[in-house]
């Protein structure tokens, strides 16, 4: 089974790319953030031409996030099961247990769940401490309602790099979000509970980042850093074959997302892709030696 997460920063924008992408990757199950649609306006027909069945949950102009299975859907949770996400725009990001941040379902036999963490804006402001809060509750909820020994996938945004290999620059970096003290430690304490960085632990070289500003030439000099995640229980983990982050689907036109994919296969190995590392980290080597 292979399982891909992937910020698409807008699934009305990029759904060519979406429907073009498993064409290229053939993921059984991939979950999406920052769809950014309601549920009514989600585009379920391209998907069910191509095998697969859609859960959404959505709220319009942000976030959003989804789950597409070709192995069957069943038993969906959205935001932790507290109630649909309906905020008001003054809200955005501020209280972020009341916007469509988080869906889970049974795939194939394996939980899987979609995040989309807050961004938490810039340290020590009322939007970092609800980042902080609602990683609280994502343990609560984990804690309450999942077990360590079931097959369990958690994929998504996370807004954090859980060390400074994970970003193109720590110093340049220190101070901001996304790696402070406190988001790692939250990070740190979804793995004590029993996940591993499933993507880590089968590539752990540096550099290999899944998030690049959009400013010109952060993508073409690898200045990102690797905030998207699959993590997975020791069940799930234990299965896993092979990991890659499809750094090919953040180039070309229109313009993509500024995330690429990060995919796991369980069991045995999906369809074959080059990412497409190699040869950017030769060029990126040759540049500065120039």
């Amino acid at each position: 089974m292979r399982i891909a997460t992937w910020n698409v920063n807008s699934l009305k924008m990029r759904l060519d790319r979406v429907c073009g992408w498993l064409e290229r990757a053939q993921p059984d199950v991939l979950l999406m953030q920052e769809t950014k649609l309601t549920d009514a306006a989600a585009p379920a027909e391209p998907f069910v031409e191509r095998g697969y069945e859609l859960a959404h949950h959505g709220q319009g102009r942000w976030n959003g996030v989804a789950i597409l299975s070709r192995v069957g859907i069943s038993d969906v949770v959205t935001n932790f099961g507290q109630g649909r996400a309906e905020p008001t725009e003054d809200e955005h990001d501020y209280q972020p247990l009341r916007e469509a941040r988080m869906i889970a379902a049974t795939c194939g036999g394996v939980r899987v769940v979609s995040l989309y963490a807050p961004n938490g804006r810039s340290v020590d402001s009322e939007f970092y401490r609800a980042k902080l809060s609602w990683y609280g509750v994502l343990l609560s909820w984990l804690r309450e309602t999942c077990k360590p020994d079931q097959a369990l996938v958690l994929g998504g945004d996370y807004n954090i790099a859980p060390s400074d290999a994970d970003v193109w620059d720590p110093v340049a970096c220190q101070g901001g979000t996304h790696v402070s003290p406190e988001e790692r430690a939250a990070f740190k304490a979804l793995l004590d509970w029993g996940l591993h960085d499933a993507y880590h632990e089968q590539r752990p070289q540096p550099a290999r980042f899944s998030w690049w500003d959009y400013r010109a030439g952060c993508f073409q000099k690898n200045m990102g850093m690797r905030i998207d995640h699959l993590l997975a229980s020791a069940p799930a983990n234990q299965r896993v074959v092979w990991a890659e982050i499809d750094r090919e689907a953040r180039k070309g036109k229109p313009t993509p997302s500024d995330h690429a994919p990060v995919l796991i296969d369980l069991d045995s190995p999906g369809k074959a892709l080059d990412a497409g590392w190699e040869g950017a980290e030769a060029r990126i080597a040759a540049r500065k030696k120039s």
